[in-house]
């Protein structure tokens, strides 16, 4: 009996409609996951004036979602290893779902920041395992395309939550924006049903007939009656952490763990204050929605075409030039431009902090060899959760001190400047080998001269 490396096949796959089955459904439920998360930045204004919330408790209250999600990546990956990612997928969405339909009936500050973390468990379960799920069925020379089309529909529910308020905010009051949360669950049976499992959890679990029907999904053409399936470079048992700083990793561990933090303070500190530093600054709660909804919308765009760049080009040139994009673009927010320039900086300034969260997975996943990629992606991702903390209680506390909103600004984009020296020292020392662009996201990092050779 012949063997094949389930690994090849994916790789040289083509497009198919399972491929595009699996890059929307993983994409619709990031839609609803990028909802709940925005939906605090959304309802802030208002929840502010209904408790009577000093900018500091906000920023507190905005930063129990998050303690969640950093939380729930630490549960929800670990299970998913032992229940399958479909399972573990599902659990994470009706999770966060309910928890937030719950947030609706929270009478107390409390109550609400306990549901928040609730929810934030789910959130920080579904997104890790969705963009694995996805990037390990993705054809190698279009996987950062294709995962960065289906991280995408977090932007998405961002774009989701910002109409949504501004038509049912007024109307409806805030809870109405968390009741809303629970109709995404009518599509759970489809999930159950349409989603694959990971090829490689069916191997493990012996379910071979299994993974041989999902291959052939991807390569009809193949015959495989008589043939064993395995997966070559898989992980070992308990790759310590170590590893992420031994044979010349060390700079680079430490500089892809200073831009995840500093990606991310941006993402939550801009998600969740932009609406209420607008109305502060006069504009109304409609015009301030709809500078998330646009914040939003360039994430979608920043998305896409990173990972369509990410493709063709050097990962950390990329990074570099977004980061310095989203530098000026949040420092001029501050600024009185036309409205139409206004609406063009916050554009800017989501495709070049939201869009850049799928280089930077991209990034770390080219970085760190197979056997110690995910503990690479893992602690970098834990970091950044603590950035994605550190947002909204720093927003919070910008606006205690009452500075001008100018300077509110400036502050949200000095992060932006540190990530890109981070990137740019890391590009000095650890040079992209430049492919084709059929090669994809197969490209790899290697140090440059005077480095130690990357295991």
């Amino acid at each position: 009996m012949k063997t094949l490396d389930v690994n090849e096949v994916i790789d040289n796959a083509r497009f198919t409609r399972f491929h595009w089955t699996v890059m929307w459904l993983c994409a619709t439920l990031l839609i609803f996951d990028g909802y709940d998360l925005f939906i605090y930045g959304a309802v802030l204004p208002t929840l502010m004036q209904y408790w009577q919330l000093t900018p500091v408790q906000a920023g507190a209250l905005g930063s129990y979602a998050l303690f969640g999600m950093m939380f729930g990546a630490f549960i929800f990956g670990p299970l998913a290893d032992r229940i399958g990612r479909k399972k573990g997928i599902a659990i994470s969405f009706m999770l966060f779902s309910l928890a937030t339909f719950c947030s609706g009936f929270a009478a107390t500050p409390t109550e609400f920041g306990i549901f928040r973390f609730i929810a934030g468990l789910g959130c920080g379960g579904l997104m890790p395992n969705a963009v694995a799920l996805m990037n390990e069925y993705a054809p190698k020379r279009s996987r950062s395309t294709l995962v960065a089309i289906m991280f995408s529909g977090y932007s998405l529910g961002g774009v989701l939550c910002a109409g949504l308020g501004i038509y049912m905010l007024p109307r409806f009051g805030w809870q109405s924006m968390f009741f809303a949360a629970a109709a995404p669950l009518a599509i759970l049976p489809i999930v159950l049903w349409k989603l694959p499992e990971s090829v490689g959890f069916m191997l493990r679990q012996g379910q071979h007939e299994k993974a041989r029907a999902t291959l052939l999904k991807m390569a009809p053409h193949l015959d495989l009656a008589e043939t064993q399936l395995v997966q070559s470079g898989t992980k070992g048992a308990g790759a310590p952490m170590l590893d992420l700083f031994k044979d010349g990793r060390s700079l680079g561990t430490f500089m892809i763990w200073l831009s995840f933090f500093c990606c991310l303070l941006m993402v939550y500190a801009l998600g969740s204050w932009l609406p209420k530093l607008m109305a502060s600054a006069g504009y109304s709660l409609g015009s301030s929605l709809s500078f998330l909804l646009a914040l939003n919308f360039g994430g979608v765009i920043g998305a896409i075409a990173g990972g369509w760049l990410g493709d063709r080009f050097s990962l950390p040139k990329v990074m570099v030039g977004y980061f310095a994009l989203g530098t000026a673009s949040i420092a001029l927010l501050g600024f009185n431009s036309p409205m139409p320039m206004l609406y063009l900086l916050i554009v800017i300034a989501g495709a070049t902090t939201i869009g850049t969260q799928i280089l930077l997975y991209a990034n770390t996943a080219q970085f760190y060899p197979l056997a110690i990629r995910s503990t690479g992606i893992g602690w970098a991702s834990g970091v950044g959760r603590i950035g994605a903390i550190v947002g909204p209680l720093l927003g919070g506390s910008l606006m205690a001190a009452a500075l001008p909103l100018k300077m509110n600004f400036l502050v949200f984009a000095v992060p932006g400047l540190v990530a890109a020296l981070a990137i740019g020292v890391f590009m000095l020392v650890y040079r992209s080998r430049a492919t084709p662009a059929v090669s994809g996201t197969a490209a790899s990092l290697a140090p440059a001269a005077g480095a130690r050779k990357l295991a």
